[in-house]
């Protein structure tokens, strides 16, 4: 499962990409300084929401507590209906580990996957306002697409630009998006 995403593109950047599809995105806390960084389970992360007045993007917590403590970073999406709290996780790269080739190693090998158009990710998220920690999010799976199978037996649920208002759209099924991405879709090195 996705424990670990990157996003080192800024504001301007998600900013550029929302206008260049004809829909003007918000700041309502301002517009974050989005510095480049690895993005872990339990740190901060941009998330676009749908507003009031159209997309806006929040700063929120990646994972909330479950009952037994743990947190929930990753929730399946097969069989559910998801159709509140909807929002477009932004990164521009995520890691999955597999076996190490070499058998001496005691630590997994690292891929770094990232869109081939070299844009950026929209990950599918559920929104969460938690009582310990606040509004937070989760991102959704799905089986794993071409480019992830040989990596991992799921992936995280990547919406491609053109659905991404569609995603935050309450009216528009989830079932309709929730689904594997295309072979091609992404590239994929050792990190």
């Amino acid at each position: 499962m996705c424990n670990l995403y990157r996003l080192h593109k800024g504001s301007d950047a998600i900013r550029q990409i929302f206008a260049g599809m004809g829909t003007k995105l918000s700041f309502p806390e301002g517009i974050p300084n989005l510095e480049p960084r690895d993005v872990h389970i339990t740190d901060p992360g941009a998330i676009v929401r749908a507003g009031v007045s159209g997309p806006e993007l929040v700063i929120r917590r990646w994972s909330w507590p479950q009952a037994t403590g743990k947190p929930l970073y990753n929730l399946r999406s097969e069989g559910r209906n998801f159709a509140r709290n909807r929002g477009l996780v932004i990164a521009d790269g995520f890691y999955e580990y597999t076996a190490p080739e070499d058998p001496k190693k005691k630590r997994k090998d690292r891929w770094l996957f990232k869109p081939a158009d070299g844009g950026l990710l929209g990950i599918a998220g559920i929104l969460c306002a938690h009582p310990q920690v606040g509004e937070a999010f989760t991102l959704l799976t799905a089986e794993p697409g071409p480019d992830v199978a040989p990596f991992h037996r799921r992936q995280i649920v990547l919406l491609p630009p053109r659905d991404w208002s569609r995603w935050l759209d309450p009216a528009v099924p989830s079932s309709e998006l929730l689904k594997p991405s295309d072979a091609g879709y992404l590239t994929v090195e050792p990190a």
